[in-house]
């Protein structure tokens, strides 16, 4: 499906994102390991969490949908049963991994795969600590790469620093330790996204955080839980925040946006840079925060370096971020974002191909891009790279054109952002 976009002089409305896309995951996942029924509402409907669902739908997990909400009849820990078929994941990587760690606890057989683009994905950083604690999985380079075969079994309990930033390793063995005998500890010195500790404990898990980066999980537990709110994707705000910041005239108000710690990195990057952002009317959904979000056109950005422990918390926004920096004075560099390579796409060559052919002067590093501000961009066609993230990015970018631009690919966004462009084409003038 190929997209066009037309420049926007103003950028103004009121709107709410869909559901937190890795929050949406773990709602379901955990949900479904609770002995009662959880109701998750403002759960994100798009591809990759659909894969989430019939993963567990194959592992007998039941959902009553009604209205605005989800409603998961927990299986339990020990309740899930042996799937009758391959579970697909999709081109979904959080569905795939943190599914992992859970049929790792389970005493059958089971066989896991995603599309051609998850094929490619390297899933060796959770095999290897999964089978440390007891699981038996094979799979294709020596269990690297999916379709893998999992057979669970009661897990050791296990103590683990992370090897890399990845919230998907991390979870996956999060999950794994509900299913062990013991105290499992995890180093974290990245400090990722939290999302999933924060749901254990209000599941009712028994796991802190002791000092700032180690994680404490005692197995066997038992989840119990009655309702879930998901809040809004900051990582899909991102793009209207970079767009109504950049515009020249507006404002635009986002409701219930999820403003955990670990992920706020792109708002204090664009404030640093000099974006006029408002956090408004915080408060709370099941141990996450939660506010609404006032972004002012106008702004005069800076360029800036992009470095260091600040990388994990905005790695889904850098393709959106390359965008910001080309109407900055001066020069941004990012760096530490080798992790992007091993995305839906090479995000790094991806955006840096398909920005030069708008004009962009950017340059790709091996973990990470310079971009020369001040651009003028012109309309030209583009690719997605079947890559959500990079066709929103380009989206963005196409909105300050001189012409209209063409992107091919776009039915990429139905993984995280249905009516992206419906939603972004309502709001730019």
């Amino acid at each position: 499906m190929e997209i066009t976009i037309s420049p926007a002089e103003k950028i103004e409305g009121q709107i709410r994102m869909p559901g937190d896309k890795s929050i949406s995951h773990r709602a379901l996942l955990l949900s479904s390991l609770a002995d009662d029924m959880v109701e998750v509402e403002g759960l994100l409907k798009a591809a990759d969490t659909l894969s989430t669902m019939n993963c567990l739908k194959g592992l007998g997990v039941e959902f009553e949908e009604t209205g605005g909400s989800v409603k998961v009849k927990g299986k339990g820990l020990r309740g899930l049963t042996e799937p009758d078929d391959v579970l697909n994941a999709g081109n979904s990587g959080t569905t795939a991994r943190l599914l992992m760690g859970m049929l790792a606890g389970q005493p059958f057989f089971s066989t896991l795969t995603g599309d051609d683009s998850l094929r490619k994905r390297p899933m060796k950083r959770i095999t290897e600590p999964l089978q440390q604690m007891g699981a038996s999985i094979s799979g294709r380079q020596n269990s690297e790469l999916l379709p893998l075969a999992i057979r669970g079994y009661d897990l050791l309990p296990i103590s683990y620093t992370m090897s890399v930033p990845s919230a998907q390793v991390k979870s996956a063995l999060l999950i794994a330790s509900l299913y062990s005998r013991g105290t499992s500890e995890i180093i974290d010195y990245y400090n990722t996204r939290d999302h999933t500790e924060r749901m254990l404990h209000y599941l009712g898990a028994g796991i802190e955080r002791k000092g700032k980066y180690h994680i404490v999980m005692k197995g066997p537990a038992r989840l119990k839980g009655d309702k879930i709110r998901v809040p809004g994707d900051i990582s899909s705000a991102a793009f209207f925040i970079v767009a109504a910041a950049l515009v020249h005239r507006g404002e635009l108000y986002i409701e219930n946006v999820g403003i955990n710690p670990s992920r706020v990195g792109i708002l204090e990057v664009l404030k640093a840079m000099g974006a006029e952002i408002h956090i408004l009317n915080e408060k709370e959904y099941n141990c996450e925060p939660v506010a609404d979000l006032l972004v002012k056109g106008g702004a005069k950005l800076k360029g800036m370096e992009i470095s260091g422990e600040i990388i994990p918390r905005l790695i889904d926004e850098i393709p959106v971020l390359a965008v910001a920096a080309l109407f900055a004075e001066g020069e941004t560099v990012i760096k530490g974002a080798a992790e992007l390579r091993l995305k839906e796409s090479d995000r790094l060559k991806a955006i840096t191909l398909e920005l030069r052919k708008m004009g962009a002067g950017i340059k790709e590093l091996s973990d990470g891009l310079i971009i020369k501000g001040k651009a003028s961009l012109s309309g030209a066609r583009c690719e997605s790279h079947g890559d959500h993230r990079i066709a929103m990015a380009l989206a963005t970018a196409a909105l300050f054109a001189k012409s209209e631009s063409a992107i091919n690919g776009a039915e990429a966004v139905e993984v995280s952002f249905p009516g992206f462009f419906d939603l972004l084409n309502g709001l730019a003038y």
